[in-house]
Formats: structure tokens, sequence, C-alpha cells
């Protein structure tokens, strides 16, 4: 899979792809996260890729000259299956969604920034759009991060443990049972004695009844669905 992400600020996503699991993935070579400057697009000889907006009112637009000349390039080069644009009136963005988009090929994901995007761009150049929650941030840089990680972690030899992503939070409409880890007994505050039992079966059993407890009282919209 290749992920391209087109922004006008591309070293707010430098630190999120250079460590840890997003990393890791990509030196093994099973994900390709390519980063591009919008400016580069630009034909402005300042290199301005946004401008005032039609009508009045405070804020600049994103304009849709930078943003084709991007996406033509990439497309002429490769096949996407989604052309993505991070927005806060977008799909919201669940464990489902990743789970589809995970299994898909490549995407191009373009941040919004200031008042966002000129609406051509929505209207002709995007085939998904997304949001991470309904609030405002300053660009979709650190959505474009969120989404991508979403994805990139459920890919097929990404994460050591390969069934570790099936018992996350979200998976089977449920979020996840309570984890513990050494010393068992720590100042008196001891864990579940069903755990240190060895017994999967039973352990599997206990966990279920958690996830379904927890799912109750923390998140029971959940159930719903």
């Amino acid at each position: 899979m290749r992920i391209d992400i087109i922004t006008c600020l591309p070293r707010l996503l430098d630190s999120p792809f250079s460590h840890s699991i997003l990393k890791r993935a990509q030196d093994k070579g099973l994900v390709e996260v390519v980063v591009h400057d919008l400016r580069d697009y630009s034909t402005d000889k300042q290199k301005s890729v946004d401008d005032y907006a039609f009508g009045g009112g405070a804020g600049m637009v994103l304009s849709i000259e930078p943003i084709d000349g991007c996406i033509s390039k990439l497309k002429g080069e490769r096949e996407y299956d989604e052309v993505i644009y991070m927005s806060p009136d977008g799909e919201l963005l669940d464990q489902k969604m990743a789970n589809r988009l995970s299994i898909g090929g490549n995407m191009i994901i373009l941040c919004g920034h200031y008042k966002g995007v000129d609406e051509r761009v929505r209207e002709h150049l995007i085939t998904k759009e997304v949001s991470i929650g309904d609030y405002v941030l300053s660009g979709g840089e650190l959505g474009a991060a969120v989404l991508a990680d979403s994805i990139i972690r459920l890919i097929p030899g990404v994460l050591s443990d390969e069934t570790s992503a099936l018992t996350d939070t979200f998976q089977d409409n449920l979020v996840a049972p309570p984890v513990y880890t050494r010393p068992a007994d720590y100042k008196g505050l001891i864990v579940p004695e069903i755990l240190l039992s060895g017994h999967e079966k039973k352990i599997n059993d206990w966990r279920y009844e958690q996830s379904v407890e927890r799912t109750k009282e923390r998140r029971p919209g959940l159930l719903d669905d």
C-alpha cells in the first residue's frame, strides 16, 4: 500500500511517521508513505497556495490549481482507490472504516488548512471525506496522521503479533477488557485470580464478559450497532 499525503505544511508530519510502528512498517516495505509539499505545485512566484474567499469573509482558502496539479501528477503515475479529504464535516472515522481502508489499495490524503479548500476540489477531485471528530483543528495534518496510523497498524505483518489488532477496542463493537502485568501483587492491589489460572477458555470468557460490561458502562451506543 502507498499513502500520499498532500499538505502545505509538510514538516508537521515528520514525527508521526518517523518512529515506532509506523516507521517499522515502512522499513519492512509493507507501506510507503510519501508527503508532498503543496507549494511545489504552485505556479505563483511567491509559491502561494491560498487566496481570499470570493464574497468576502475572514480566512484564506486553499486554491484548486496546485491541488489539482499534485493529484493529477500522482494519478498519472499509479492507480488510487481513494482520494481522501480530511474535513470536520466528513464521515466520522471509526474502526470499521479503518478496517475497510486497510484492505484497499493506494490512497491520497489531502490536508485542509486555513478556511478549507475551494469547493470545486471537494466536488470533482475527492472520493471520500473523513473526520476524526466533531471539533476543528488548525489543519488536516494531525487528522491525516491519525487516519494513516489507524490503517497501517492493521496491515498484515505490521504488528509483531497479528492477533493483537483483532482484540483492540472497537473491534466487534466492544471496548477492550482491562489488562494487567507484573507484579501480580503491588502494595495489596491484586491481579484478578482468573488471569493467573492458565485456563485459556475461562480467561477468554472473563475478558469477553469484562468487555461487554465495560462497553455498557462507558460506550453503550456501541451495542446498538
